[in-house]
């Protein structure tokens, strides 16, 4: 998958906004949208990408997702369950890019 310019933030996004700001953002053209589990709007985030999915507004083969790995999980045995958790909030099966949030 190749990575978009430009995407959407969802940091700071205020609780009851993130939904309609992503929805937005799909609908003007974005198609890369950055989450993060610490930012704690994964959930919301995910109920947005459902309704564009069930919508048709997108598929998801047309979007780039990236997700980030917090400092309490960078041990190896903890890194699946932070993933696995992301992708339950997300509604996912899959990230485009995960990165390690702060080294």
């Amino acid at each position: 998958a190749e990575m978009p310019m430009l995407g959407l933030g969802t940091w700071k996004g205020k609780k009851g906004e993130v939904k309609r700001a992503v929805l937005s953002a799909l609908k003007t053209g974005y198609r890369h949208i950055d989450c993060a589990a610490v930012y704690g709007n994964e959930k919301e985030v995910g109920e947005a990408l459902k309704e564009a999915f069930d919508t048709g507004l997108v598929k998801r083969e047309d979007i780039f997702v990236t997700g980030k790995l917090w400092n309490t999980f960078h041990k190896p045995e903890r890194v699946r369950e932070a993933l696995m958790s992301t992708l339950n909030d997300l509604g996912l099966d899959y990230l485009d890019l995960y990165l390690i949030h702060w080294p």
